[in-house]
């Protein structure tokens, strides 16, 4: 299930924005390339998965709009590429969407989404085997 969509980082940036970020052929450029912004979504996608993916189980079963807005920071992010300085506010958002990412994944945030995974199995029951002691008082006599 997609994070966001076309309409939604048009909804949030433009059209414009998207245009000169995307069309690589037309001068100047004229129309948003669809499979650009499909790959910028993707690559966005598979970075919250691996954020998400230690909370909750994918695919989720709805998407929140907090996670629709992250996925539309970074994906802007990665159509910036090396034009997004560490000054400028697409970084900046980048930078938070990750942060709030590695939130989720600590369960310091939690998102509205079915499907909580349980807790990771971690072994079980933890056993002591009483053997002799290894001080004894008979022991420390002769020390």
């Amino acid at each position: 299930m997609a994070y966001a969509t076309l309409q939604d980082l048009i909804d949030r940036f433009g059209r414009t924005e998207l245009v000169q970020l995307t069309d690589r052929t037309n001068k100047p450029a004229s129309t948003i390339d669809e499979s650009v912004v499909a790959r910028a979504l993707t690559d966005a996608e598979a970075s919250i998965n691996g954020y998400v993916a230690r909370r909750y189980q994918l695919p989720l079963s709805n998407v929140p709009e907090a996670l629709t807005k992250k996925a539309c920071d970074i994906a802007r992010y990665y159509l910036h590429g090396k034009a997004a300085d560490k000054d400028s506010q697409v970084y900046l958002a980048h930078k938070e969407a990750i942060d709030w990412l590695k939130s989720v994944a600590g369960g310091l945030v939690v998102i509205e989404a079915e499907g909580i995974a349980p807790a990771a199995a971690g072994g079980g029951v933890i056993r002591a085997n009483p053997s002799g002691r290894v001080f004894t008082r008979q022991s420390l006599r002769d020390m």
